[in-house]
C-alpha cells in the first residue's frame, strides 16, 4: 500500500475530553457526516503506557500508525526498550469527510523480521468538537484476543474547519530504510494565491566523526558498529567498521529543515551481525532548535541506555532552492528571475557560495502509452523525480494510462555530474506502489528549453518498458565550481538497498574485471617468471616471500579451526553469502575503476575528459617552472599539516573522486536514451483523426 500524508483523507471531530474511548460508537454529534467542507486535523501523539511486551528481554521498540480509510497517514518513530514510551510527536490532516474513523495501531519494531503486533484502537472522528483542543485515551485492544490487557495510548487532538480550500495536492517523498518497498510521505497543499511553494526551511549539514568507547556486544570483546540517524522522516545509515570500540566514520550528509525550529534528530547506534538481528548500542537525541544557525557545532553525544560518546559536527544553513509550482508559474519563462538566475551562477561569482554549483528546472508535462497495472486495465500513476537525495512526487492522475500531471520542479544543484532519475509508479490502495518505469539523465547531457519524449525503462534500465513521457528540462550551472565540487567526495544517497548475492551479477562482474586485467597481463608474465627459475636471485626471493606468506595463512587456519567450532551451520551459511557478495562488490568496484580510466580517454564524458586534459597542462607548466623537490617539500607540508589545520575533516582521494564522476560502461548502458515509437502515440493518431 502506498503510505502517504495525502491531505485529503482526515477530519471532522467533535471533541471528547479526557475521556476513554474504546471501539467506534454511533455517531451523535451535530456536525454532519457528508459535510462538503475539508477539515484540519491536528494530532499529537503523546505517551503509551503498560505496553505488552514483544521481547524476550521483556520489553518493546514501540511505534505507532494513524490510518485512515486504509490509508497510513502518519508513522511515529520508534522508542526503544521502553513500555512507557513517550512520543510528543504532532501529526497535521487534511480530511474531507467523517465517515471513516481514525484507526490507530502499535507495533514493535523488530529490525530485519516482521514486526509485532501490540494493539489497537479506533477513533470515530464525529465525536470531536469544532475547534477545542481535546484529550484522548485510547485503550488498545488485540481483535483475536479481546480479553488481553494491552495498554493505554494517549492523545490531544483539535479539528478545524477548512472551508474552500483547493484539493490539487503535491507531494514530497523520502525512502525509508526500513521498508524499501513503501513510500512515506509528506504532502505540501498549492494555493491559488501562491501556487510555487518552496518545501523546506533550511539544510542540516552533518558530519559523523568518531565513537568512543562504545559497548562491547560481540564474543572477542568488540562490536562493529553503525549508526543511524533520522530527522522526521528523513533517514541515513552510516557504513559498518568492523571490529573497534573506537571507530573512526568520517562521513558527511544533509538532511532538509521542514520546522522553523529545527525539530529533534534521532540517533541510535547498533552492532552488526550476521544471520541475526543486530545489537543496540545506544541512543540519544540533537534538538536543533537550541542550535545557532550559520556556525559549526562540535557535539560530543553520551550514548543512553549503552556505554559511550558519539562526536558529531553539526551546521545549520539557510534553505536551498528546491521548489514546485504548476506549469503555469515558470521562473525560467520570468525574464527578470532567469536574469537573476543566470547572474547567480555566472564566472564572476566562483567564491560565492561554492557549494551551491547550478539551477536545475524539470517540468513533468505528461506521459503517453503506460502499463496497465490494474485489473480495470488502466492505471492510477503518479511521478516521482529524483536528485540524489532530493525526491519530490507530483499528484496521482487516477485511472488514466496517458497522465498529464504539468508540474514544475525546481532544484539546487551541488554536483553537476549528478543523475535526475524520473519514475513513474501506480497508487494501489491496499498495497505498495507498482512500478511503471523509469529514466536516468545525466544533467550534463540535458539540452536546455527542449521538451523530449523519453522511453521509460525497467527497475536495472538495462532495457525498455511500455511507455513514453514528456520532460523539458533547463540546467543553469557555473564551471568553474562544477570543476572544483569533482575534486570533492561525491553524494552518498542516504538510503541505498543492499546488494544481494546474484549468480547473474557475479559473472558478469567477473567478466569486466577479466577485462580489465587483461591490460596487466605482461606483469602477471613477469611474476610468473619468478617461478620458472629464469633469473635465480629473483626467484629466491620470491620462494622466501611465499614460504613466509604460508606460514601466516596456516597460523590463521588453525586460529579459523577452533573459532569454527563454535559456530553453527546457519551462521557459516550466511558467512559464506556475505563473502560471496563481498566478492562480487570488490570485482564490481575493480571493473568500474578501470571502466572508468578508459571512458576518460574516450570522452564519453567530454566536460570530464577537458577537465581532465585541464589539469595535465596546469600540472606540466607546474614542473616546467618550479623544481620538482619543492612541488614535493609543499606536498608533504600539506599532508602532514592537514589534521593539525583541520582535525576533522574527511579525507579523500582527488583522483578517485574525480573518476567516480565518470561513468563504468554498466552506467553508460543505463543511461542510454532509447528512441521513442511516435507511431503508438495517442495525441498523435488524434491529429492523424484531426487531418
Amino acid at each position: 500500500m502506498l503510505d502517504s500524508y495525502r491531505l485529503k483523507s482526515f477530519c471532522n471531530l467533535p471533541l471528547v475530553c479526557h475521556k476513554k474511548i474504546n471501539p467506534v460508537e454511533t455517531s451523535n454529534a451535530d456536525v454532519p457526516l457528508a459535510d462538503p467542507g475539508m477539515y484540519q486535523l491536528d494530532i499529537t501523539l503523546r505517551r503509551g503506557q503498560s505496553l505488552a511486551a514483544r521481547d524476550r528481554g521483556g520489553t518493546s521498540d514501540p511505534y505507532v500508525k494513524f490510518k485512515i480509510g486504509r490509508k497510513e497517514v502518519f508513522r511515529s518513530k520508534i522508542i526503544h526498550k521502553n513500555l512507557n514510551p513517550v512520543w510528543e510527536e504532532k501529526a497535521c490532516v487534511l480530511i474531507d469527510h467523517l465517515r471513516e474513523p481514525l484507526y490507530i495501531k502499535v507495533f514493535d519494531y523488530d529490525f530485519g523480521l516482521q514486526d509485532d503486533f501490540m494493539g489497537s484502537a479506533f477513533l470515530d472522528l464525529t465525536q470531536l468538537e469544532l475547534n477545542r483542543p481535546t484529550d484522548v485515551t485510547l485503550t488498545l485492544k488485540d481483535p483475536h484476543y479481546p480479553d488481553h490487557d494491552l495498554g493505554i495510548i494517549l492523545l490531544s487532538v483539535i479539528l478545524t474547519p477548512k472551508e474552500g480550500e483547493p484539493r490539487d495536492v503535491t507531494m514530497l517523498m523520502r525512502k525509508s530504510w526500513k521498508r524499501s518497498s513503501k513510500f512515506q510521505t509528506q504532502s505540501l497543499r498549492l494555493s491559488d494565491q501562491h501556487r510555487k511553494s518552496h518545501l523546506w526551511r533550511g539544510i542540516v549539514s552533518i558530519t559523523l566523526i568518531e565513537g568512543r568507547d562504545l559497548k562491547a556486544m560481540d564474543s572477542n570483546g568488540l562490536s562493529d558498529p553503525y549508526v543511524k540517524f533520522r530527522l522526521g522522516h528523513q533517514k541515513y545509515k552510516s557504513k559498518i567498521m568492523p571490529k573497534t570500540l573506537n571507530p573512526q566514520w568520517r562521513e558527511q550528509f544533509d538532511f532538509h529543515l521542514y520546522e522553523e525550529r529545527g525539530g529533534v534528530m534521532d540517533i541510535t547506534a547498533w552492532d552488526k551481525d550476521a544471520g541475526k538481528r543486530d545489537d543496540f548500542i545506544g541512543r540519544c537525541q540533537v534538538d536543533l532548535s537550541s542550535l545557532s544557525r550559520e556556525q559549526t557545532h562540535k557535539l560530543e553525544l553520551q550514548l543512553e541506555e549503552g556505554e559511550g560518546h558519539l562526536v558529531l559536527l553539526v551546521t545549520l544553513t539557510a534553505s536551498a532552492t528546491v521548489s514546485i509550482s504548476d506549469l503555469s508559474v515558470n521562473s525560467m519563462e520570468d525574464h527578470k528571475e532567469r536574469e537573476e538566475i543566470l547572474k547567480r551562477y555566472s564566472p564572476l561569482r566562483i567564491f560565492n557560495n561554492i557549494k551551491d554549483v547550478g539551477f536545475l528546472q524539470v517540468k513533468v508535462i505528461r506521459a503517453e502509452g503506460l502499463m496497465a497495472a490494474d485489473v480495470t486495465g488502466k492505471s492510477d500513476p503518479f511521478c516521482v523525480v529524483e536528485l540524489n537525495n532530493d525526491r519530490l512526487l507530483t499528484h496521482t492522475v487516477y485511472k488514466n494510462l496517458n497522465p498529464e500531471w504539468n508540474k514544475v520542479f525546481t532544484f539546487n544543484i551541488k554536483d553537476i555530474h549528478s543523475v535526475l532519475e524520473v519514475t513513474v509508479y501506480d497508487e494501489d490502495r491496499d498495497r505498495s506502489a507498482d512500478f511503471l518505469g523509469r529514466v536516468a539523465i545525466p544533467l550534463l547531457s540535458i539540452q536546455n528549453g527542449e521538451q523530449k519524449a523519453y522511453v521509460l525503462k525497467n527497475k536495472q534500465l538495462t532495457g525498455p518498458t511500455k511507455g513514453v513521457i514528456h520532460l523539458e528540462i533547463d540546467v543553469i550551472f557555473n564551471a568553474v565550481k562544477a570543476s572544483l565540487r569533482t575534486l570533492i567526495p561525491k553524494e552518498r544517497k542516504y538510503i541505498e538497498e543492499e546488494n544481494r548475492l546474484s549468480k547473474q551479477l557475479l559473472l558478469r562482474n567477473f567478466i569486466r574485471t577479466k577485462r580489465c586485467v587483461m591490460v596487466l597481463v605482461n606483469a602477471a608474465y613477469y611474476v610468473n617468471s619468478c617461478f620458472d627459475w629464469d633469473s635465480p636471485p629473483r626467484s629466491l626471493a620470491a620462494f622466501v616471500v611465499v614460504e613466509d606468506m604460508l606460514e601466516d595463512e596456516e597460523e590463521e587456519d588453525d586460529r579459523d579451526d577452533k573459532d569454527g567450532e563454535k559456530k553453527g551451520f546457519i551462521n557459516k551459511i550466511y558467512a559464506i553469502q556475505e563473502v560471496c557478495v563481498s566478492v562480487q562488490n570488490i570485482l564490481d568496484e575493480a571493473a568500474s575503476l578501470g571502466e572508468r580510466v578508459k571512458n576518460t580517454f574516450n570522452w564519453t564524458v567530454p566536460f570530464l575528459s577537458w577537465l581532465a586534459i585541464i589539469a595535465l597542462c596546469v600540472f606540466t607548466a607546474i614542473l616546467y617552472f618550479i623544481p620538482l623537490r619543492y612541488i614535493v617539500l609543499v606536498w608533504g607540508i600539506n599532508k602532514f599539516t592537514k589534521k593539525l589545520r583541520s582535525p576533522y575533516a574527511i579525507d579523500n582521494n582527488e583522483l578517485l573522486d574525480f573518476l567516480s564522476r565518470v561513468p563504468s560502461d554498466v552506467q553508460v548502458v543505463q543511461y542510454q536514451e532509447l528512441k521513442p515509437d511516435h507511431s503508438h502515440s495517442p495525441y498523435k493518431r488524434k491529429k492523424n483523426n484531426l487531418g
